[in-house]
């Protein structure tokens, strides 16, 4: 007979501490709330919370320096429309943000002033975070700002950071710039940069509850999260999307929207058919929705892998499914099973099994292929 098991231990927090939180305008329940939420995010026992909040508490906000360069500012965008916390929350109280053009109020010469004080004053121990791709071609002469070329600025910022955030895919792989034929030589920040200590927060635009976490996570253990092979940590791109989408069960069912509209894709059918590229995506969009309310696929549109290198180049055609996914070989039979053949079902739920098999010796972050010989099962009719 199984043992009961104990309860989890009870988080306390000083009430010192929530007292001087509840002094800033904050509730103690939202501050709790956010200490457990920072904690989940990043995949640690609730036993941690303590040790998040008191590093909230401490009077040591990192320096930012936040850099923008070829982007939409749509990872601004995310940022200043976040809840948990809001932008005002983040900027006025996690950290101290010396320098960001969308945000700051000086303009022109006393805001190039302002960034190379704080560069100056905070050499070595600043944040430096990153908006957008870096260009090379030319010179750099295709990205400049106050007449500097953002390959200039990023080795100077990024070189002399204590560490660096690459947010968006722009930032982390080129992005949209660097998709072919690429006129611009644009490249990412750590190739701009190869000496820096870059982290890489990947998304179009990223979620910024992965960017708070990550900050949070330094703030906490003084270091920055473990990474994957591309730079991005694991608490946020350690799994596939597929493996925690809440469509999931229309897939093992064999369930599939062939049309947008059609009553599968009403009735919240598995959208693979329609391009999904859940199955090559590593991503916590499903379990970190944006602002705790809603992702692309929850909202009916398939994933487009924007947080995978060159997506762009490698995930158009966004509306077509690949034929060829590494690591997945249930698309050898997704057409039949969206016909309701009984024995495709039933092959496809034994291919599936083999795929999981394979998967369990798989570590995510480092994107292991499966073979087309090792899953050859999948195309035996």
């Amino acid at each position: 007979m199984k043992e009961p098991q104990s309860p989890p231990p009870e988080v306390r927090i000083p009430e010192e501490t929530l007292e001087r939180w509840e002094a800033r305008g904050i509730d103690r329940r939202d501050f709790l709330k956010f200490c457990t939420t920072m904690a989940a995010t990043m995949a640690l026992p609730m036993s941690f919370v303590p040790q998040i909040a008191a590093a909230l508490d401490a009077d040591d906000r990192p320096s930012v320096i936040w850099l923008e360069f070829q982007s939409c500012s749509g990872d601004t965008e995310a940022l200043l429309r976040a809840r948990a916390p809001s932008a005002a929350d983040l900027i006025l109280d996690y950290i101290s943000l010396e320098y960001s053009e969308v945000v700051m109020a000086a303009a022109g010469w006393q805001a190039e002033e302002a960034k190379h004080q704080a560069m100056e004053r905070h050499k070595g121990k600043y944040i430096a975070v990153v908006e957008g791709a870096v260009a090379a071609g030319d010179g750099g002469v295709y990205c400049t700002v106050a007449g500097e070329s953002s390959l200039a600025i990023a080795r100077k910022v990024c070189g002399n950071a204590l560490a660096t955030i690459a947010v968006g895919t722009c930032a982390t792989y080129g992005g949209i710039p660097a998709a072919a034929p690429n006129p611009s030589g644009s490249i990412s920040v750590k190739e701009a940069v190869p000496g820096a200590t870059v982290i890489n927060l990947p998304g179009c635009p990223l979620n910024a509850e992965n960017l708070t976490a990550t900050i949070v996570h330094f703030l906490t253990f003084g270091s920055l999260p473990a990474t994957d092979r591309f730079g991005r940590p694991r608490f946020a791109y350690g799994k596939r999307i597929h493996d925690n989408c809440e469509r999931r069960g229309h897939f093992d069912a064999g369930q599939y929207a062939e049309a947008f509209g059609d009553p599968g894709h009403r009735d919240g059918w598995c959208l693979y058919k329609l391009g999904c590229k859940g199955p090559q995506t590593f991503h916590n969009c499903p379990t970190v929705r944006y602002n705790e309310t809603s992702w692309p696929v929850m909202a009916g549109h398939g994933c487009i892998g924007c947080s995978e290198p060159q997506f762009w180049d490698t995930m158009t055609p966004f509306y077509r499914r690949l034929p060829q996914v590494p690591g997945f070989g249930i698309e050898a039979t997704a057409d039949r099973i969206g016909l309701g053949l009984a024995a495709a079902t039933a092959l496809a739920f034994g291919a599936h099994g083999v795929v999981s098999g394979f998967r369990k010796g798989d570590k995510h972050e480092t994107q292991e292929v499966v073979k087309d010989e090792d899953i050859k099962v999948v195309k035996e009719d």
